[in-house]
C-alpha cells in the first residue's frame, strides 16, 4: 500500500528545495533539521523564493508556513500563469494515499477542465510511483437520475469525463457519489467541481484527521507544492517536492 512512509523511504533525489518561513513557530526549521543531509534552503522573502524557483537556483519549492495571500500571487506572476491549478495528496488514517482535484473553489467547472486536471494528475502520480486509476465523481448514484436536474447534469458530466479519459488510454471510471469506495479503489479522485472538492478535503483533513501532504501546482513547468500553515511537520511535503523533480 502506497503511503507517506513509502514516499519518505528509500533514496530521495539529490536536488535543492526551497521552503518558505512565514512564522516564528519553528515548524519549518525543525522539518529541515530532521532532513539532515539534504539540500534545503529556508526563505523568509516570498519574492526571492519565487525568483530562485523560476531561475532554477532551486529545483523545487514548498510554501511552508508563508502566507498564501502574499506568496501565491507572486508565484502566479513569476510563472506567467493566469490561474493556478492544484491537486492535493491525501492519506486517510490507516488508508492509502490518493491525489484529489479540483480543490480550488473556482476550478473544475467544465468537462474539459476536469479532464485536464485528471491527465496532469496522472503525470504526478507516475513521478512519485503511485498507481494511475482515476475515479470521476458525480453528485449522485446512477439510479438517482431523474430526481434532480442538477444531479442529472453532474452524472452526465462525470460519465463524459470518464469516457474521454478511457478513450485516450487512461484507467478511469465513473465512481458516482461513492467517495467511500473511491478512496480504496482509485489513486486519483476527480471531484464534481471545486466547491465539492474543497469540502471533501476539509472534511477529511480537518475533521477526519487525514494527512494532507501538500498540493502541487499542476499547470506549471516548475515544481511548487502548496501547504497549509497549520501543518507542524513539512518533511512529507519536502519529500513530495523532491520526488516530483524526477521525470
Amino acid at each position: 500500500m502506497f503511503n507517506s512512509e513509502t514516499l519518505l523511504s528509500g533514496d530521495l533525489p539529490r536536488v535543492r528545495v526551497g521552503i518558505g518561513r512565514g512564522t516564528d513557530c519553528g515548524n519549518v526549521e525543525r522539518s529541515v533539521a530532521a532532513m539532515e543531509g539534504h539540500d534545503i534552503v529556508v526563505y523568509d522573502d516570498p519574492q526571492t523564493l519565487v525568483d530562485d524557483l523560476v531561475s532554477g537556483r532551486i529545483d523545487a519549492a514548498v510554501r511552508g508556513d508563508m502566507s498564501s495571500s502574499v506568496l501565491l500571487p507572486i508565484l502566479k506572476k513569476g510563472l506567467g500563469l493566469d490561474h493556478i491549478e492544484r491537486v492535493v495528496l491525501m492519506e486517510p488514517i490507516g488508508g492509502k494515499m490518493f491525489f484529489m482535484a479540483p480543490v480550488g473553489i473556482d476550478e473544475g467547472w467544465t468537462d474539459d477542465q476536469r479532464y485536464g486536471l485528471a491527465v496532469r494528475s496522472v503525470d504526478l502520480a507516475r513521478r512519485v510511483g503511485m498507481g494511475e486509476r482515476i475515479a470521476v465523481m458525480s453528485g449522485g448514484r446512477c439510479e438517482d437520475m431523474g430526481r434532480c436536474k442538477v444531479v442529472d447534469r453532474s452524472i452526465e458530466s462525470a460519465r463524459r469525463v470518464a469516457d474521454m479519459l478511457c478513450d485516450n488510454g487512461y484507467d478511469a471510471y465513473h465512481s458516482q457519489i461513492l467517495i467511500e469506495d473511491a478512496v480504496d479503489d482509485a489513486d486519483i479522485i476527480i471531484a464534481p467541481d471545486g466547491i465539492t472538492g474543497n469540502i471533501i478535503f476539509r472534511a477529511l483533513h480537518f475533521i477526519g484527521g487525514a494527512k494532507a501532504l501538500g498540493a502541487p501546482v499542476l499547470n506549471a513547468d516548475r515544481v511548487f507544492v502548496d501547504t497549509s500553515r497549520v501543518k507542524t511537520d513539512y518533511m512529507d511535503s519536502i519529500a513530495l517536492a523532491m520526488r516530483l523533480t524526477e521525470e
